[in-house]
């Protein structure tokens, strides 16, 4: 038995093509790709070579995604190098259930060599476009002089990168551009059994004063509300789904004062220790096969949560809610081992004490509760008022990053009833600027449009900071770097991708902004003025690639068409980007 370390095999051109010039770009396209043996991987190679001369067989348990199958493919050929004939399997598994590990040791497979394929067609074009729009970019730009030439590297993002970096500039414009717009609203208010009942406009807010001057008066002119409706019904705050990578890394930068980067270096030390499972996951629903309770005996003797563990297995229990995602490699994300939060560092313990409560909460009930909604016609209009009282906190009880509170309890009204509202009022506001970009909304954004997978976002995220195409901010603290000093541009609208929320986080200064460098805007500036559909800055030619990448592995698609219909694509950009090199130019 032995293991190995990621990827074996790295890519890179011939040396006759090392050499940084505009004019040789465009033959990078076309140029031969060398794959070889990574340096510092060579004695694990080495290592798999020896050991097949003496094996009958290569049994594979690399992890059952497509970079598993990728790097199971290295191992193969490492050790169809020392016996050309050995007999190659791999292991499908997604837990490591005693049971579940028999089952897959029972059950041997081949490799899929169509996700083979899928991801060394990705690596392949990871390398041609980086190395390609990297050196176009910094030559074309640092030629400029002044700020950009003290950049000695302007970093094609990747296919990834960049268009995370548009999403921070997309909303940086949006808040440099937004104008306030004034609105108005009408405010009902009435006084019973000592409580004071605020009715909501059915219509919230216009913006014509005068249309809610006339709409206000009529109000006053009919001096008496009527109750139209009165509903009484249960309701409940569902439990969380099991955890998944990305909301691990969203819900750890919202709550854990933590980038997601650090999430997710923390949750694999945890791994690696044996405390948590496999921290890169898409699969929000367990197995049916799982011994849930087992996992949750194991808590029971902790101070915080170990008494409400108990309560589960006395009869609380509840079987998790499943999602809509498996990835058929890895359950979500769960405590595997008991281990006292005394000896764990700072940041361990708490994401540990997250997956761990998150965990418990999925195995519990809903939270239940009884909503009041009050129903009034006052004039011609509609007014409501909603009443919540929390009646079982269940998951809330060892969950507390979920917040589900009773409200002030309605007094007894009855339908047909009139009142004569104590205070009726004609109100006045302004909308408001969303936020920066936040990282859980970023990570949002990303998810939605298919940038990155689960394991590379924070990745991603950490790379255009380190570039310093954006820096961050705490919610309202100092910048850390130099943020883009450019006046508005008049109009930028939405970028086109789905997800994400439309104005900040706010949360005491605990969730870092980011904002993006003047670097960074001109860079998305830039290639967004050479075209709109072909963008680099946006997410559609990513996420066309994310597709035709499922495509290959459901045996519609060869890897050599994928190669070189995306290649087209992108020769087409950098071919218009010659052509308006000019606009390029102009940004900054």
């Amino acid at each position: 038995m032995t293991s190995v370390l990621g990827h074996l095999t790295s890519n890179d051109f011939p040396t006759q093509y090392k050499k940084w010039q505009i004019s040789t770009c465009r033959e990078l396209f076309d140029a031969p790709v060398i794959t070889r043996v990574a340096e510092d991987k060579e004695p694990i190679a080495r290592n798999i070579t020896q050991q097949a001369r003496y094996s009958k067989a290569l049994f594979i348990w690399t992890d059952c995604d497509r970079e598993g199958e990728h790097i199971g493919s290295e191992v193969r050929q490492a050790a169809v190098e020392g016996k050309p004939g050995i007999e190659v399997k791999r292991a499908i598994f997604s837990n490591t259930e005693r049971a579940h590990v028999l089952r897959a040791a029972q059950n041997p497979v081949p490799l899929d060599d169509r996700q083979v394929s899928a991801v060394a067609a990705r690596i392949e074009l990871d390398l041609r476009l980086g190395v390609i729009f990297t050196r176009f970019t910094t030559l074309t730009l640092q030629a400029l002089g002044g700020e950009l030439a003290e950049q000695r590297i302007i970093s094609y993002a990747g296919s990834c990168q960049f268009p995370t970096l548009g999403f921070v500039v997309d909303r940086y414009f949006r808040v440099k551009n937004f104008v306030p717009e004034k609105f108005w609203s009408i405010k009902l208010t009435h006084r019973r059994e000592d409580i004071d009942v605020n009715f909501a406009w059915r219509r919230y807010r216009l913006f014509d004063r005068m249309t809610v001057v006339i709409l206000f008066e009529r109000c006053l002119a009919a001096r008496h509300a009527k109750v139209t409706k009165l509903l009484k019904k249960p309701t409940s705050k569902w439990k969380p789904l099991p955890l998944t990578t990305v909301e691990l890394q969203k819900l750890g930068s919202r709550f854990l004062r933590m980038d997601s980067q650090r999430v997710m270096k923390v949750a694999e030390d945890l791994y690696n220790k044996g405390w948590i499972s496999y921290p890169r996951t898409e699969t929000d629903q367990f197995d049916k096969g799982m011994d849930l309770t087992r996992l949750i005996e194991r808590q029971t003797q902790d101070n915080a949560w170990g008494q409400y563990a108990q309560g589960l297995l006395n009869g609380a229990f509840q079987q998790p809610r499943g999602g809509r995602n498996n990835d058929q490699a890895h359950p979500p994300i769960h405590p595997v081992n008991y281990v006292a939060q005394g000896s764990l560092g700072d940041d361990e313990r708490r994401v540990y004490e997250f997956v761990v409560r998150r965990f418990l909460a999925c195995c519990s009930d809903d939270a239940k509760g009884e909503s009041t909604t009050v129903e009034v016609e006052y004039g011609s209009e509609l007014f409501a008022a909603t009443g919540l009282l929390v009646l079982e906190k269940n998951y809330l009880l060892v969950y507390p990053y979920d917040k589900w509170e009773s409200s002030q309890q309605l007094p007894h009204f009855t339908v047909g009833e009139t009142f004569e509202p104590t205070e009726a009022n004609m109100t006045e506001g302004e909308t408001s600027a969303p936020g920066y970009l936040t990282e859980p909304e970023l990570i949002s954004l990303m998810d939605a449009n298919g940038i990155g997978t689960d394991a590379t976002m924070a990745e991603h995220i950490a790379k255009i900071k380190e570039r310093e195409y954006v820096m961050t901010q705490g919610g309202g603290g100092a910048a850390q770097g130099e943020a883009a000093g450019r006046g508005g541009r008049g109009g930028r609208g939405g970028r086109g991708g789905r997800g994400g929320r439309g104005s900040g986080e706010r949360s005491g200064g605990s969730i870092q902004h980011f904002i993006p460098t003047t670097l960074g805007v001109a860079l998305i500036e830039g290639y967004d003025s050479i075209g709109l559909d072909t963008s680099l800055g946006k997410p559609f030619l990513r996420k066309e690639m994310e597709i035709k990448m499922k495509e290959i592995c459901a045996g519609r698609k060869s890897r050599n068409d994928f190669v070189q219909e995306t290649l087209e694509q992108y020769r087409d950009v950098f071919v218009r980007t010659q052509q308006q090199v000019e606009l390029l130019r102009a940004v900054r």
